[in-house]
């Protein structure tokens, strides 16, 4: 009796397990076209480069304690200026700077962009911004966008190898 009723228990969760959805189409002999939306990114679509100097300027604009912004945009890179209070310390224009610089980084074509709010070089961008608006040429600014650039990221030395050497001792 206990066999029979064990057996009988066994029969049963076995049938419940079985599957519970309905035979597939392909099986009844019709097929099911399913269009499910694509999940790949977007590319980003290529502005124009006063259009996104406009848009990264209000952008940086728009975070707290900056009064205004221009940018100048040469291919793949941005140089963005910023105007804040001349009376901040120097730790919170950093901070002031980085925030911007956070700002830039979200954007798809800001996210390579330098950001400095120097008075001297932020007024060179806004010269060569209203140059450029004016209509000259963008390849005559390529040497003053090199220049600012390297005031703002300084060249790095070049990294040589770092040998092992015996200390030597002098007087023998």
């Amino acid at each position: 009796m206990k066999k029979r009723t064990l057996s009988l228990l066994a029969v049963l969760m076995l049938a419940g397990c079985g599957p519970n959805t309905p035979a597939k189409p392909e099986a009844q002999g019709k097929t099911e076209v399913q269009r499910v939306k694509q999940t790949a990114p977007e590319s980003v679509q290529p502005q124009n480069a006063q259009a996104t100097a406009d848009r990264l300027a209000r952008l940086a604009a728009e975070v707290p304690h900056v009064r205004g912004a221009t940018a100048v945009v040469f291919g793949k890179v941005a140089i963005v200026g910023i105007n804040v209070d001349a009376k901040l310390d120097r730790a919170r224009v950093g901070t002031i700077k980085y925030s911007v610089a956070e700002a830039m980084r979200k954007d798809p074509q800001g996210a390579r962009a330098l950001v400095t709010a120097d008075p001297d070089i932020v007024q060179r961008l806004r010269e060569m911004n209203e140059d450029i608006r004016r209509g000259r040429p963008v390849a005559g600014f390529a040497e003053e966008l090199a220049d600012i650039a390297g005031r703002l990221v300084p060249q790095a030395p070049h990294q040589e190898p770092v040998r092992n050497q015996r200390p030597t001792t002098q007087g023998r």
